[in-house]
C-alpha cells in the first residue's frame, strides 16, 4: 500500500530535552500502524510531533505534503485528526457542540449534518447524549465523543493515543469494534498508540516498538504478535 504518513529521521522533545532520537515509521493509505512501547518511550510524542504542538526535527510527509513547517491548524485541514489522551473533550458544552467543533475547519458546510448523522450511526449513546454537557458523560462516552469529534473532520488520518485507557474491558471491546468498523467503511488511516498491545495487534497492519525514544523493531502485527520479544513485555505471554 501506498505510504500517506512517511516519517524519516524524527527528532522531538521539549525544551532542550530530546525525547525522540531519528525515528522512522510510515503509515499506509487506509491502513492500521501501531506504535507500542513502555511508558516514556516517546510515543505520545510522536503523536504530538506530528501535529505539531512540539519542537521537532527531520522529515514529516503526509499525502506528499511537508507538515515540518506547517501550523497545527494546516497539518488539521490536510486531514490528520488527533485523539489525545485523556480524551480532551470540552467538559462544559454539549455532545453536539462537541462534534461541531470538530467540522470548524471544513469548507463543505452542507456535508456536516449527513457526518453527524453517521457518527451518531457508530455511536448512538451520543445522540441519545446530544443535549447533555461533555462533563456528565461517563468516561467511554466521552471516548465516543473524542473519536466522533475527530470523525467530523473528514480526517485521511487519526491519531489515536491511549483510547483503552481507564475504561472497562466490555467499553474497550466494543470501542475496538467500532474502531475496526470506522476503518472499514470510511477508509481512514489510524496512527495507535495503546498500552493494550494484543488490541493494538489486532486492529493494526503494521507494528513499530519504541525504547527510548527509538525505533528498536518494526514488521507486520501478525509477525509481532509472534516475537518472543514483544510477547515476554507487552503481551504477558
Amino acid at each position: 500500500m501506498t505510504a500517506l504518513l512517511q516519517i524519516k529521521g524524527l527528532g522531538a522533545g521539549y525544551g532542550r530535552a530530546d525525547v525522540l532520537h531519528a525515528a522512522d515509521l510510515a503509515v499506509a493509505e487506509g491502513g492500521v500502524t501501531a506504535l507500542l512501547g513502555a511508558n516514556g518511550a516517546g510515543k505520545t510524542t510522536t503523536l504530538r510531533a506530528i501535529c505539531g504542538l512540539i519542537r521537532r526535527s527531520g522529515s514529516i510527509r503526509f499525502g506528499g505534503a511537508a507538515l515540518e513547517e506547517l501550523s497545527t491548524e494546516d497539518i488539521a485541514r490536510l486531514g490528520i485528526a488527533h485523539v489525545p489522551e485523556g480524551r480532551g473533550t470540552f467538559q462544559r458544552m454539549t455532545v453536539a457542540e462537541n462534534l461541531n467543533l470538530g467540522a470548524m475547519s471544513r469548507r463543505d458546510t452542507g456535508q456536516i449534518k449527513a457526518d453527524m448523522t453517521k457518527v451518531y450511526d457508530y455511536f448512538p449513546i451520543l445522540e441519545e447524549r446530544r443535549a447533555q454537557v461533555a462533563g456528565l458523560l461517563s468516561g467511554g462516552e466521552q471516548q465516543m465523543l473524542a473519536i466522533g469529534r475527530a470523525l467530523m473532520l473528514r480526517p485521511r488520518l487519526i491519531l489515536l493515543d491511549e483510547p483503552s485507557f481507564g475504561l472497562a474491558p466490555l467499553v474497550v471491546r466494543n470501542l475496538f469494534a467500532i474502531l475496526t468498523r470506522v476503518r472499514r467503511e470510511e477508509n481512514v488511516a489510524m496512527l495507535i498508540v495503546e498500552q493494550n498491545a494484543a488490541l493494538a495487534l489486532a486492529l493494526a497492519d503494521v507494528a513499530y516498538l519504541l525504547e527510548t525514544g527509538r525505533v528498536v523493531l518494526s514488521g507486520a502485527a501478525g509477525a509481532f504478535a509472534q516475537n518472543e520479544r514483544v510477547r515476554s513485555a507487552y503481551l504477558g505471554a
